[in-house]
């Protein structure tokens, strides 16, 4: 499926990190989860994009859960906001320009976005981890992108 998930007329605040305070938080944030590799009792990844506007490379932190073998799922919540978050628009411009970072490796991926009954199952494992993701989904109008990644054949 492609990632064509259209932004919704409702949802929470996204999170913003702009201005020069705003960028210290965040390598401050980035520095501390690489040690623990986890928010919030989630397990992290660092997800690698390069940006659909700048051509740059992009990192972010995002919760990852099982899928399968050796594959990783990944939510495009933004909190609930009514916007997509910005590395998912990202996957989208340039889904074969992916890698994740994740304790022990950095593995390069394919991203494919879930549908239909393979989504509602990936999402039941999700809500029944991380019950927060329900109530991000709650807050907003847009159906929250589920994300497959698998590592990329050589």
């Amino acid at each position: 499926m492609a990632f064509d998930t259209p932004a919704g007329t409702r949802g929470a605040r996204p999170p913003s990190f702009s201005g020069p305070i705003g960028r210290w938080v965040q390598q401050l944030m980035m520095r501390q989860h690489r040690r623990s590799w986890k928010f919030q009792g989630m397990d992290l990844l660092f997800l690698t994009t390069v940006g659909r506007k700048t051509g740059q490379e992009r990192v972010n932190p995002v919760a990852w859960f099982p899928y399968g073998d050796r594959t990783w799922l990944i939510v495009a919540s933004a909190a609930g906001s009514a916007q997509n978050p910005a590395w998912y628009r990202n996957l989208a411009a340039h889904p074969d320009r992916i890698r994740i970072e994740l304790r022990d490796k950095t593995v390069p991926v394919t991203a494919e976005q879930l549908s239909g009954p393979a989504r509602e199952q990936a999402w039941q494992q999700i809500v029944a981890a991380q019950p927060r993701y329900a109530k991000y989904q709650r807050k907003t109008d847009r159906e929250l992108p589920v994300i497959h990644l698998a590592p990329r054949p050589s």
